[in-house]
């Protein structure tokens, strides 16, 4: 098995698991799990400098432009050069991919397919805590106490973009801006899709592609 750091990204539309599937990955294998939207949500607590040119779009209900994630990105990945990682929330357009080309040449890039239907059921019984980002699915990964965080008790929402209506506005968005970061990865032979509507199904198959390039750290398929 080479030495060498595996670079590896996962890509799919909102509620397609993304975050399961991250969580078993850094788990079996060891790789630190990079989410764009917790390194946001960290620079605007900690009052950074991206971290507050990030607020002001978000303030604003603006989508936070692509130069200021890929510098605040950028910066996180700076201090992880010595760390296996795969990143979860970016690249998400083409512009981004180019800018991560720039530091680093990546490994595998994984895409979860999900049909539409499933995407729009599984989105529209999601809640988060926004102050943490924790995400609960009421159909699989419920509170303990229906409308309430685990961990602080604080209550949940839903978003208005995980409700019916703006759901498939945002699907539809996603796959305009994924389309050439999706052909760019194809095109170098890097990229691996998974197709299903169930995240224990489709996991088996992501630890083989992970286990023919880095060490499982634990013996078993953890779920």
């Amino acid at each position: 098995m080479a030495s060498k750091l595996l670079r590896a990204v996962i890509l799919g539309p909102p509620g397609s698991g993304k975050g399961t599937v991250c969580q078993r990955i850094a788990q079996n294998f060891g790789l630190q799990h990079l989410s764009s939207g917790h390194f946001l949500r960290e620079n605007i607590k900690a009052n950074t400098e991206v971290g507050d040119m990030a607020k002001q779009y978000i303030e604003k209900g603006l989508l936070v432009p692509d130069h200021v994630i890929t510098r605040l990105m950028m910066s996180e990945l700076e201090n992880r050069r010595s760390q296996h990682w795969l990143l979860d929330g970016f690249p998400r357009t083409l512009g981004q991919a180019e800018a991560l080309d720039k530091i680093c040449d990546l490994d595998l890039v994984i895409i979860l397919n999900i049909p539409f239907e499933t995407l729009k059921d599984r989105l529209s019984r999601r809640w988060i805590h926004p102050p943490s980002g924790r995400v609960y699915n009421l159909d699989f990964n419920p509170p303990h106490v229906h409308g309430v965080d685990d961990i602080t008790g604080e209550p949940l929402v839903q978003q208005e973009d995980d409700k019916p209506e703006a759901v498939a506005a945002r699907l539809r968005q996603y796959k305009d801006v994924a389309k050439p970061v999706i052909e760019l990865y194809k095109s170098r032979g890097v990229l691996h899709q998974f197709s299903g509507t169930e995240t224990n199904k489709i996991w088996p198959y992501v630890y083989t592609l992970f286990s023919n390039k880095i060490t499982p750290i634990q013996s078993k398929e953890a779920y």
